[in-house]
């Protein structure tokens, strides 16, 4: 009879605790998925306005100091994605007027040009959601942890259309080695809610048709030579990001100035490219290389060039998109190199790249499911597995934990990676 009743009063808790998250992921996926919606519908509406009236580049300086203004005024100044990891890591606090701030930062750059993504946004704005429901239904301190990851994952899935890679990248992002894994069920549920109100809400899923070799050793070791590659580029561009943020800041500690010289800096790039290929996230170069095979030789590296200034400049917006940009145009022009179809390897480059800058392997494998409907997924693992190694202690967010070596079984007190 005691068994039964510890079996019961373990089965009893369980269920409570399924309704809890249940309940908050109901909340929290409903909240991301109708702001998500939102975001994206406004950034595309930008995006097409920019597009029509190419003038609006010429506002990108002033556009920069509105930001600041705005970032001042609400009290965030500072305050990004590395917030939002200190929030699951250490249980610190999330500013609610984050969400505003970067929802308009973000649109305001893509309006005038800068070069940014919008997986910045939405983990921030997803986190500052999860982190508040938690708070408004009285969750103890690790369960509102828990609720960020929530949040994150149901804003990623509500610009990307990926539940089960965005529920797997708010868990593992946080620490490398270490996973929340108690954030699954919630986690995924929240997304699945967002993903559903983001299909009503007309939000157009990421996904590419592409077409993979079939599996054969030599294909499998061009492969691993293309990820070595993808990871020099990662580690170029992660540096990038960080040499020119800590320029920027140096040359110009004032906000206001580093703003306005990041603009016309970028500004002044696109005239001189003659083209605005590398203002905004540029997804259509991203689809170009993949479903048609078609880049430049200098897309990777002027995507940087541009990323970088943008973001170190004080524009808001992410880094992914970035990333998935260098990745596609770098594996479309190296594949051939290697023996490998143009096509197929923008797909592998977009995806290795990812990994490599967020340290997310499992994740990324996820991504290409979802993307790619799982073609050539052996294909992915291996480019995924050499990036992912090669790149150390390289990734987009400084804050984030490696707990583990990546190379070797060994656990270390959270050393924090190098952005």
């Amino acid at each position: 009879m005691q068994r039964i009743r510890e079996s019961w009063l373990r089965v009893r808790t369980s269920t409570l605790l399924l309704a809890k998250w249940l309940v908050l992921a109901a909340v929290v996926g409903i909240l991301c998925g109708g702001i998500g919606a939102a975001f994206y519908h406004a950034v595309t509406a930008v995006t097409a306005l920019r597009t029509q009236h190419p003038w609006l580049l010429f506002t990108l300086p002033v556009v920069g100091l509105v930001i600041v203004a705005l970032y001042k005024v609400t009290g965030t100044e500072g305050q990004g994605t590395d917030n939002v990891i200190d929030a699951v890591q250490d249980g610190k606090p999330l500013r609610f007027l984050l969400l505003p701030a970067i929802f308009v930062a973000t649109v305001l750059t893509h309006m005038a040009g800068g070069s940014a993504g919008r997986e910045g946004a939405a983990l921030q704005m997803g986190g500052d959601i999860g982190w508040h429901a938690g708070r408004l239904l009285r969750l103890s301190d690790h369960d509102c942890r828990v609720a960020t990851i929530c949040g994150m994952a149901a804003f990623f899935t509500a610009l990307f259309g990926t539940p089960l890679a965005a529920t797997m990248f708010a868990m593992m992002v946080i620490n490398v080695g270490l996973v929340f894994y108690a954030a699954f069920i919630p986690a995924y549920a929240a997304s699945l809610v967002a993903y559903g109100l983001c299909t009503v809400l007309r939000v157009t899923p990421v996904r590419f048709a592409i077409q993979a070799p079939d599996t054969a050793p030599l294909p499998l070791v061009q492969t691993a030579g293309l990820g070595l590659a993808c990871a020099v580029v990662t580690m170029v561009f992660c540096g990038a990001l960080r040499f020119v943020g800590r320029f920027m800041q140096r040359r110009f500690p004032n906000p206001w100035l580093r703003v306005l010289a990041g603009g016309f800096a970028v500004l002044a790039a696109t005239l001189v490219c003659g083209s605005m290929r590398y203002n905004g996230a540029g997804t259509d170069v991203i689809q170009q290389a993949i479903e048609q095979g078609q880049a430049l030789p200098q897309d990777f590296a002027l995507k940087i060039l541009f990323t970088a200034v943008t973001l170190a400049a004080g524009y808001k917006g992410g880094e992914v998109v970035p990333s998935f940009f260098i990745g596609a145009t770098f594996g479309c022009v190296a594949a051939p190199l290697f023996g490998l179809p143009a096509g197929f390897g923008a797909a592998l480059g977009m995806v290795a790249v990812f990994c490599g800058a967020t340290n997310c392997l499992f994740s990324s494998l996820a991504l290409a499911v979802e993307v790619f409907n799982a073609q050539g997924l052996l294909y992915f693992g291996v480019v995924c597995g050499i990036c992912h190694a090669l790149t150390g202690y390289t990734g987009l967010y400084s804050h984030q934990r490696f707990v583990t070596e990546k190379m070797e079984a060994e656990y270390h007190e959270g050393r924090k990676g190098h952005f």
